[in-house]
Protein backbone atom coordinates (compact mmCIF):
# COMPACT_ATOMS: atom_id res chain seq x y z
CA UNK A 1 0.00 0.00 0.00
CA UNK A 2 3.11 2.57 0.83
CA UNK A 3 4.42 1.41 -3.05
CA UNK A 4 0.55 2.46 -4.04
CA UNK A 5 0.49 5.61 -2.20
CA UNK A 6 3.83 6.78 -3.71
CA UNK A 7 2.89 6.54 -6.81
CA UNK A 8 -0.33 8.09 -6.35
CA UNK A 9 1.54 10.87 -4.97
CA UNK A 10 3.61 11.59 -7.77
CA UNK A 11 1.28 10.83 -10.41
CA UNK A 12 -1.29 13.82 -8.52
CA UNK A 13 1.53 16.23 -8.00
CA UNK A 14 3.64 15.69 -10.94
CA UNK A 15 0.38 16.59 -13.11
CA UNK A 16 -0.70 19.11 -10.77
CA UNK A 17 2.46 21.33 -11.11
CA UNK A 18 2.36 20.90 -14.93
CA UNK A 19 2.01 24.57 -16.48
CA UNK A 20 -0.96 23.28 -18.54
CA UNK A 21 -2.96 22.15 -15.47
CA UNK A 22 -2.87 25.52 -14.11
CA UNK A 23 -3.73 27.43 -17.35
CA UNK A 24 -6.55 25.28 -17.78
CA UNK A 25 -7.93 25.36 -14.19
CA UNK A 26 -7.83 28.81 -14.51
CA UNK A 27 -9.10 29.10 -18.17
CA UNK A 28 -12.03 27.01 -17.89
CA UNK A 29 -14.38 29.25 -15.48
CA UNK A 30 -14.07 31.78 -18.12
CA UNK A 31 -14.75 29.72 -20.77
CA UNK A 32 -17.84 28.71 -18.25
CA UNK A 33 -18.87 32.07 -17.98
CA UNK A 34 -19.03 32.57 -21.59
CA UNK A 35 -21.12 29.77 -21.84
CA UNK A 36 -23.74 31.74 -20.46
CA UNK A 37 -22.96 35.20 -20.93
CA UNK A 38 -22.50 35.02 -24.26
CA UNK A 39 -25.95 33.66 -25.52
CA UNK A 40 -27.45 36.30 -24.05
CA UNK A 41 -25.28 39.10 -25.29
CA UNK A 42 -25.58 37.84 -28.88
CA UNK A 43 -29.22 37.39 -28.34
CA UNK A 44 -29.32 41.23 -27.18
CA UNK A 45 -27.20 42.64 -29.12
CA UNK A 46 -28.04 42.95 -32.76
CA UNK A 47 -26.08 43.36 -35.89
CA UNK A 48 -26.11 45.97 -38.66
CA UNK A 49 -29.41 47.72 -39.08
CA UNK A 50 -31.37 46.39 -42.02
CA UNK A 51 -32.89 49.12 -44.60
CA UNK A 52 -36.07 47.57 -45.94
CA UNK A 53 -37.75 49.46 -48.71
CA UNK A 54 -41.54 48.15 -48.69
CA UNK A 55 -44.37 48.64 -51.86
CA UNK A 56 -47.59 47.96 -50.81
CA UNK A 57 -49.79 48.21 -53.10
CA UNK A 58 -52.82 46.59 -51.09
CA UNK A 59 -52.60 49.73 -48.49
CA UNK A 60 -53.35 47.91 -45.57
CA UNK A 61 -50.15 47.41 -43.73
CA UNK A 62 -48.73 50.94 -42.97
CA UNK A 63 -49.01 50.71 -39.62
CA UNK A 64 -47.76 47.15 -38.95
CA UNK A 65 -43.92 48.16 -39.94
CA UNK A 66 -41.95 50.74 -37.45
CA UNK A 67 -38.65 50.89 -37.65
CA UNK A 68 -36.43 50.13 -34.90
CA UNK A 69 -32.74 49.54 -34.09
CA UNK A 70 -32.55 46.74 -36.05
CA UNK A 71 -34.28 47.32 -39.28
CA UNK A 72 -35.05 50.66 -40.94
CA UNK A 73 -38.78 50.16 -43.20
CA UNK A 74 -39.62 53.19 -45.95
CA UNK A 75 -42.44 52.33 -47.59
CA UNK A 76 -41.76 53.41 -51.37
CA UNK A 77 -44.66 54.72 -54.26
CA UNK A 78 -42.76 52.88 -56.86
CA UNK A 79 -43.75 49.84 -59.02
CA UNK A 80 -42.15 46.66 -58.39
CA UNK A 81 -39.28 46.81 -61.26
CA UNK A 82 -37.46 50.59 -59.99
CA UNK A 83 -37.57 49.04 -56.47
CA UNK A 84 -35.56 46.19 -57.68
CA UNK A 85 -33.05 48.33 -59.10
CA UNK A 86 -32.50 50.13 -55.84
CA UNK A 87 -31.91 46.77 -54.48
CA UNK A 88 -29.16 46.24 -56.78
CA UNK A 89 -27.67 49.50 -56.73
CA UNK A 90 -27.40 49.03 -52.86
CA UNK A 91 -29.53 51.82 -51.77
CA UNK A 92 -31.71 49.02 -49.62
CA UNK A 93 -30.61 45.86 -48.23
CA UNK A 94 -33.90 44.70 -49.37
CA UNK A 95 -37.47 45.07 -51.13
CA UNK A 96 -40.78 43.30 -49.38
CA UNK A 97 -43.14 43.64 -51.91
CA UNK A 98 -46.81 43.10 -50.96
CA UNK A 99 -49.77 43.05 -54.04
CA UNK A 100 -53.06 43.72 -53.35
CA UNK A 101 -53.76 40.25 -51.51
CA UNK A 102 -56.90 38.82 -50.48
CA UNK A 103 -56.53 38.22 -46.44
CA UNK A 104 -58.87 34.82 -46.81
CA UNK A 105 -56.24 33.75 -49.19
CA UNK A 106 -52.33 36.03 -49.39
CA UNK A 107 -50.05 35.13 -51.92
CA UNK A 108 -47.76 36.95 -53.70
CA UNK A 109 -45.96 38.81 -50.86
CA UNK A 110 -42.18 38.49 -52.04
CA UNK A 111 -38.89 39.59 -50.87
CA UNK A 112 -35.93 40.45 -52.68
CA UNK A 113 -32.36 40.99 -51.70
CA UNK A 114 -28.96 40.92 -53.52
CA UNK A 115 -27.81 37.95 -51.37
CA UNK A 116 -29.61 35.42 -49.34
CA UNK A 117 -31.74 37.01 -45.92
CA UNK A 118 -31.37 35.84 -42.58
CA UNK A 119 -34.02 33.37 -40.54
CA UNK A 120 -34.50 36.20 -38.52
CA UNK A 121 -35.53 38.75 -40.88
CA UNK A 122 -38.05 36.66 -42.72
CA UNK A 123 -39.10 35.58 -39.67
CA UNK A 124 -39.53 39.18 -38.52
CA UNK A 125 -41.44 40.37 -41.62
CA UNK A 126 -43.27 37.64 -42.10
CA UNK A 127 -44.94 38.23 -38.35
CA UNK A 128 -45.84 41.54 -38.78
CA UNK A 129 -47.69 40.28 -42.51
CA UNK A 130 -49.25 37.59 -40.48
CA UNK A 131 -50.24 39.80 -37.14
CA UNK A 132 -51.43 42.12 -39.39
CA UNK A 133 -53.56 40.29 -41.64
CA UNK A 134 -55.24 39.08 -38.54
CA UNK A 135 -55.88 42.48 -36.73
CA UNK A 136 -57.87 43.01 -40.24
CA UNK A 137 -59.96 39.73 -39.80
CA UNK A 138 -60.49 40.50 -36.39
CA UNK A 139 -62.04 43.67 -37.29
CA UNK A 140 -64.38 42.56 -39.98
CA UNK A 141 -65.49 39.43 -37.61
CA UNK A 142 -66.20 41.94 -35.02
CA UNK A 143 -63.50 41.01 -32.28
CA UNK A 144 -61.80 42.86 -30.06
CA UNK A 145 -58.14 41.67 -29.85
CA UNK A 146 -58.10 42.87 -26.22
CA UNK A 147 -61.47 40.35 -25.24
CA UNK A 148 -59.81 37.44 -27.62
CA UNK A 149 -56.14 37.75 -25.16
CA UNK A 150 -57.99 37.44 -21.98
CA UNK A 151 -59.86 34.50 -23.12
CA UNK A 152 -56.42 32.95 -22.93
CA UNK A 153 -55.82 30.70 -20.00
CA UNK A 154 -51.74 29.83 -18.34
CA UNK A 155 -52.28 26.65 -16.20
CA UNK A 156 -49.75 25.61 -13.65
CA UNK A 157 -50.26 22.12 -12.86
CA UNK A 158 -48.51 21.73 -9.22
CA UNK A 159 -46.80 17.99 -8.82
CA UNK A 160 -46.51 16.38 -5.48
CA UNK A 161 -44.58 13.27 -4.40
CA UNK A 162 -46.38 10.59 -1.94
CA UNK A 163 -44.60 8.81 -0.08
CA UNK A 164 -44.14 7.42 3.61
CA UNK A 165 -42.76 10.57 4.98
CA UNK A 166 -45.72 12.98 3.31
CA UNK A 167 -46.25 15.17 0.59
CA UNK A 168 -43.37 16.69 -1.12
CA UNK A 169 -43.58 19.08 -3.99
CA UNK A 170 -41.25 18.15 -6.74
CA UNK A 171 -40.57 20.14 -9.97
CA UNK A 172 -39.69 17.58 -13.16
CA UNK A 173 -38.29 20.83 -14.90
CA UNK A 174 -35.53 21.36 -12.09
CA UNK A 175 -34.65 17.44 -12.12
CA UNK A 176 -34.14 17.45 -15.85
CA UNK A 177 -31.66 19.93 -15.84
CA UNK A 178 -30.11 18.66 -12.68
CA UNK A 179 -29.83 15.56 -14.07
CA UNK A 180 -28.47 16.68 -17.61
CA UNK A 181 -26.17 18.68 -16.55
CA UNK A 182 -24.66 15.97 -13.93
CA UNK A 183 -24.69 12.81 -16.31
CA UNK A 184 -23.20 14.80 -18.96
CA UNK A 185 -20.04 16.16 -16.76
CA UNK A 186 -19.63 12.57 -15.99
CA UNK A 187 -19.67 11.66 -19.22
CA UNK A 188 -16.93 14.28 -20.43
CA UNK A 189 -14.70 13.41 -17.08
CA UNK A 190 -14.35 9.90 -17.99
CA UNK A 191 -13.29 10.52 -21.43
CA UNK A 192 -10.71 13.04 -21.19
CA UNK A 193 -9.34 11.70 -17.86
CA UNK A 194 -9.47 8.43 -19.26
CA UNK A 195 -8.01 9.19 -22.21
CA UNK A 196 -5.30 11.13 -20.20
CA UNK A 197 -4.59 8.12 -18.15
CA UNK A 198 -4.31 5.82 -21.15
CA UNK A 199 -1.86 8.63 -22.81
CA UNK A 200 0.58 8.82 -19.94
CA UNK A 201 1.06 4.41 -19.97
CA UNK A 202 1.80 4.96 -23.39
CA UNK A 203 4.03 7.96 -22.92
CA UNK A 204 6.31 5.73 -20.14
CA UNK A 205 6.04 2.75 -22.15
CA UNK A 206 7.94 4.22 -25.18
CA UNK A 207 10.51 6.22 -23.12
CA UNK A 208 11.33 2.98 -21.31
CA UNK A 209 10.77 4.74 -18.44
CA UNK A 210 8.33 1.87 -17.25
CA UNK A 211 11.01 -1.17 -17.47
CA UNK A 212 12.89 0.74 -14.20
CA UNK A 213 9.88 1.79 -12.61
CA UNK A 214 9.09 -1.92 -12.48
CA UNK A 215 11.74 -3.44 -11.03
CA UNK A 216 10.38 -1.51 -8.38
CA UNK A 217 6.90 -2.10 -7.82
CA UNK A 218 4.33 -4.77 -9.16
CA UNK A 219 2.50 -4.01 -12.04
CA UNK A 220 -1.10 -4.05 -10.77
CA UNK A 221 0.07 -1.46 -7.82
CA UNK A 222 1.76 0.63 -10.61
CA UNK A 223 -1.14 1.22 -12.73
CA UNK A 224 -3.49 1.07 -9.68
CA UNK A 225 -1.48 4.25 -8.34
CA UNK A 226 -1.62 5.60 -11.98
CA UNK A 227 -5.68 5.68 -12.09
CA UNK A 228 -5.99 6.96 -8.53
CA UNK A 229 -3.38 9.55 -8.75
CA UNK A 230 -5.43 10.72 -12.11
CA UNK A 231 -8.46 10.91 -10.48
CA UNK A 232 -7.12 12.88 -7.75
CA UNK A 233 -6.34 15.31 -10.48
CA UNK A 234 -9.41 15.33 -11.92
CA UNK A 235 -11.27 15.78 -9.13
CA UNK A 236 -9.27 18.63 -7.72
CA UNK A 237 -9.46 20.55 -10.79
CA UNK A 238 -13.56 19.62 -11.11
CA UNK A 239 -13.61 21.33 -7.36
CA UNK A 240 -11.54 24.18 -8.49
CA UNK A 241 -13.43 24.92 -11.75
CA UNK A 242 -17.15 25.04 -9.41
CA UNK A 243 -15.68 27.70 -6.66
CA UNK A 244 -13.94 30.07 -9.22
CA UNK A 245 -17.28 29.68 -11.48
CA UNK A 246 -19.27 30.56 -8.96
CA UNK A 247 -16.64 33.78 -8.59
CA UNK A 248 -15.98 34.69 -12.02
CA UNK A 249 -19.51 34.72 -12.83
CA UNK A 250 -20.43 36.73 -9.99
CA UNK A 251 -17.92 39.40 -10.76
CA UNK A 252 -19.01 39.92 -14.54
CA UNK A 253 -22.84 39.82 -13.78
CA UNK A 254 -21.91 42.91 -10.76
CA UNK A 255 -19.83 44.43 -14.04
CA UNK A 256 -22.16 44.13 -17.13
CA UNK A 257 -25.73 43.00 -15.72
CA UNK A 258 -26.81 38.91 -14.86
CA UNK A 259 -28.44 37.84 -17.60
CA UNK A 260 -31.60 37.70 -16.30
CA UNK A 261 -31.59 41.02 -16.39
CA UNK A 262 -30.90 41.29 -19.65
CA UNK A 263 -33.93 38.94 -20.48
CA UNK A 264 -36.54 40.77 -18.06
CA UNK A 265 -35.33 44.19 -20.65
CA UNK A 266 -36.14 41.95 -23.39
CA UNK A 267 -38.99 41.03 -22.36
CA UNK A 268 -39.78 44.64 -21.15
CA UNK A 269 -39.22 45.62 -24.94
CA UNK A 270 -41.61 43.69 -26.05
CA UNK A 271 -44.76 44.28 -23.32
CA UNK A 272 -44.19 48.30 -24.62
CA UNK A 273 -44.58 47.06 -28.04
CA UNK A 274 -47.72 45.37 -26.90
CA UNK A 275 -49.08 48.39 -24.83
CA UNK A 276 -48.96 45.67 -21.50
CA UNK A 277 -48.80 47.32 -18.54
CA UNK A 278 -45.10 47.17 -17.89
CA UNK A 279 -44.72 47.67 -14.11
CA UNK A 280 -47.67 44.88 -13.10
CA UNK A 281 -46.42 43.01 -15.80
CA UNK A 282 -42.45 42.72 -15.23
CA UNK A 283 -42.85 42.61 -11.33
CA UNK A 284 -44.99 39.25 -12.01
CA UNK A 285 -42.53 37.74 -14.46
CA UNK A 286 -39.90 38.39 -11.83
CA UNK A 287 -42.34 36.74 -8.70
CA UNK A 288 -42.98 33.76 -11.22
CA UNK A 289 -39.47 33.00 -12.34
CA UNK A 290 -38.37 32.89 -8.83
CA UNK A 291 -40.75 31.13 -7.50
CA UNK A 292 -40.36 28.43 -9.58
CA UNK A 293 -36.61 28.25 -9.49
CA UNK A 294 -37.26 27.85 -5.78
CA UNK A 295 -39.31 25.28 -5.54
CA UNK A 296 -37.03 23.58 -8.43
CA UNK A 297 -34.30 23.57 -5.79
CA UNK A 298 -36.57 23.20 -2.47
CA UNK A 299 -38.08 19.93 -4.43
CA UNK A 300 -34.72 17.98 -5.41
CA UNK A 301 -32.62 16.20 -2.51
CA UNK A 302 -29.25 17.99 -2.59
CA UNK A 303 -27.09 16.51 -0.53
CA UNK A 304 -28.14 12.79 -2.24
CA UNK A 305 -27.42 14.61 -5.44
CA UNK A 306 -24.38 16.12 -4.22
CA UNK A 307 -23.28 12.76 -2.57
CA UNK A 308 -24.49 10.67 -5.68
CA UNK A 309 -22.50 12.74 -8.24
CA UNK A 310 -19.46 12.58 -6.06
CA UNK A 311 -19.75 8.48 -6.17
CA UNK A 312 -20.86 7.86 -9.82
CA UNK A 313 -18.12 10.74 -10.66
CA UNK A 314 -14.92 8.71 -9.19
CA UNK A 315 -16.04 4.78 -9.84
CA UNK A 316 -17.35 5.57 -13.18
CA UNK A 317 -13.88 6.92 -14.10
CA UNK A 318 -11.81 4.48 -11.74
CA UNK A 319 -13.78 1.81 -13.79
CA UNK A 320 -12.98 3.14 -17.29
CA UNK A 321 -9.76 4.37 -16.21
CA UNK A 322 -8.21 0.91 -15.77
CA UNK A 323 -9.16 -0.22 -19.36
CA UNK A 324 -8.17 2.69 -20.50
CA UNK A 325 -4.77 1.74 -18.58
CA UNK A 326 -5.06 -2.00 -20.14
CA UNK A 327 -5.15 -0.62 -23.69
CA UNK A 328 -1.95 2.12 -23.11
CA UNK A 329 0.02 -0.98 -21.78
CA UNK A 330 -0.82 -2.99 -25.30
CA UNK A 331 0.08 -0.16 -27.52
CA UNK A 332 3.05 1.96 -28.65
CA UNK A 333 1.24 5.21 -29.84
CA UNK A 334 -2.37 6.66 -30.14
CA UNK A 335 -3.30 5.33 -33.53
CA UNK A 336 -2.78 1.84 -32.37
CA UNK A 337 -5.45 2.35 -29.51
CA UNK A 338 -8.02 3.14 -31.51
CA UNK A 339 -9.17 -0.01 -32.70
CA UNK A 340 -9.42 -0.64 -29.19
CA UNK A 341 -11.52 2.27 -27.69
CA UNK A 342 -14.42 1.86 -29.57
CA UNK A 343 -15.40 -1.33 -27.50
CA UNK A 344 -14.55 0.26 -24.03
CA UNK A 345 -16.47 3.63 -25.25
CA UNK A 346 -19.54 2.17 -26.86
CA UNK A 347 -21.41 1.81 -23.32
CA UNK A 348 -20.83 5.40 -22.81
CA UNK A 349 -22.12 6.75 -25.65
CA UNK A 350 -25.31 4.36 -25.61
CA UNK A 351 -25.70 5.62 -22.15
CA UNK A 352 -25.38 9.26 -23.53
CA UNK A 353 -27.76 8.72 -26.16
CA UNK A 354 -30.36 7.17 -23.95
CA UNK A 355 -31.06 9.97 -21.49
CA UNK A 356 -34.01 11.19 -23.36
CA UNK A 357 -35.52 7.89 -23.46
CA UNK A 358 -34.38 8.19 -19.38
CA UNK A 359 -35.99 10.97 -18.90
CA UNK A 360 -39.49 10.45 -20.57
CA UNK A 361 -39.05 7.72 -17.68
CA UNK A 362 -36.83 7.97 -15.20
CA UNK A 363 -38.34 4.72 -13.30
CA UNK A 364 -38.75 2.35 -16.26
CA UNK A 365 -37.84 -1.20 -16.94
CA UNK A 366 -34.99 0.52 -19.25
CA UNK A 367 -33.74 3.15 -17.21
CA UNK A 368 -33.69 0.78 -14.25
CA UNK A 369 -31.53 -1.82 -16.38
CA UNK A 370 -28.80 0.92 -17.61
CA UNK A 371 -28.70 2.30 -14.07
CA UNK A 372 -27.54 -1.51 -12.53
CA UNK A 373 -25.15 -2.09 -15.68
CA UNK A 374 -21.55 -0.76 -14.33
CA UNK A 375 -20.58 0.58 -17.86
CA UNK A 376 -23.66 2.53 -18.00
CA UNK A 377 -24.78 3.00 -14.22
CA UNK A 378 -22.63 6.30 -13.80
CA UNK A 379 -24.20 8.62 -16.44
CA UNK A 380 -27.42 6.93 -16.34
CA UNK A 381 -28.29 6.75 -12.74
CA UNK A 382 -27.24 10.16 -12.32
CA UNK A 383 -30.34 10.83 -14.74
CA UNK A 384 -32.37 9.62 -12.60
CA UNK A 385 -31.21 10.41 -8.93
CA UNK A 386 -32.79 14.23 -8.97
CA UNK A 387 -36.14 12.40 -9.75
CA UNK A 388 -35.87 10.28 -6.72
CA UNK A 389 -34.74 6.89 -6.76
CA UNK A 390 -36.17 4.18 -4.40
CA UNK A 391 -32.93 3.91 -1.74
CA UNK A 392 -32.61 -0.25 -2.72
CA UNK A 393 -31.99 0.46 -6.39
CA UNK A 394 -29.43 3.16 -5.44
CA UNK A 395 -27.66 1.16 -2.91
CA UNK A 396 -27.65 -1.77 -5.23
CA UNK A 397 -26.26 0.27 -7.96
CA UNK A 398 -23.60 1.58 -5.92
CA UNK A 399 -22.51 -2.27 -5.21
CA UNK A 400 -22.55 -3.02 -8.72
CA UNK A 401 -20.13 -0.61 -9.35
CA UNK A 402 -17.84 -1.06 -6.93
CA UNK A 403 -18.06 -5.02 -7.91
CA UNK A 404 -17.33 -3.54 -11.80
CA UNK A 405 -14.52 -1.48 -10.76
CA UNK A 406 -13.00 -4.49 -8.81
CA UNK A 407 -13.65 -6.64 -12.10
CA UNK A 408 -12.15 -4.50 -14.24
CA UNK A 409 -8.99 -3.74 -12.27
CA UNK A 410 -8.52 -7.48 -12.10
CA UNK A 411 -8.94 -7.99 -16.12
CA UNK A 412 -7.03 -4.64 -16.92
CA UNK A 413 -4.50 -5.79 -14.39
CA UNK A 414 -3.57 -9.28 -16.13
CA UNK A 415 -3.47 -7.20 -19.59
CA UNK A 416 -1.31 -4.60 -17.98
CA UNK A 417 1.38 -6.73 -16.86
CA UNK A 418 2.17 -8.08 -19.76
CA UNK A 419 1.55 -5.29 -22.03
CA UNK A 420 3.47 -3.03 -20.56
CA UNK A 421 6.67 -4.23 -21.07
CA UNK A 422 6.09 -5.17 -24.65
CA UNK A 423 7.40 -2.86 -27.65
CA UNK A 424 6.96 -3.48 -31.57
CA UNK A 425 4.76 -6.32 -31.04
CA UNK A 426 1.36 -6.20 -33.10
CA UNK A 427 -1.30 -6.83 -30.95
CA UNK A 428 -5.44 -7.57 -31.86
CA UNK A 429 -7.44 -8.91 -29.65
CA UNK A 430 -6.46 -12.52 -29.59
CA UNK A 431 -3.08 -11.55 -28.63
CA UNK A 432 -5.18 -9.56 -25.18
CA UNK A 433 -6.64 -12.60 -24.32
CA UNK A 434 -2.77 -14.70 -25.05
CA UNK A 435 -2.23 -12.08 -22.31
CA UNK A 436 -4.75 -12.19 -20.33
CA UNK A 437 -4.87 -16.29 -19.77
CA UNK A 438 -0.96 -16.14 -19.11
CA UNK A 439 -0.12 -17.39 -15.49
CA UNK A 440 1.97 -14.74 -13.51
Amino acid sequence: MDKIGLIISREYLSRVQKKSFVIMTLIGPFLFAAMIFLPTYLATTGGDTKSIAIIDESGKFAEAFVSDEETKFEFLDIDQEAGKELVKNETFDGLLYIPDVDTQDPQGVSFYGSSNPSLSLMKTLRGKIEGEIENIKLKQSGIDREVLANLKVKIDINTINLSSDGEKQSSSIGASAIGYISSFMIYIFIFVYGAQCMRGVIEEKTSRIIEVVISSVRPFQLMMGKVVGIAGVGLTQFLLWIILSFGVVAGLGAVFGSPSTDMKTQQKEQLESMNVPQDETMDEIEQDVMSKATKALESIDIPLVVVSFLFFFLSGYLLYGALFAAIGSAVDSDADAQQFMLPVTIPLIISIISLSAILNDPNGTLAFWLSMIPFTAPVVMMMRVPFGVPGWELILSMVLMIAGFVFTIWVASRIYRIGILMHGTKVDYKTLAKWFMMRN
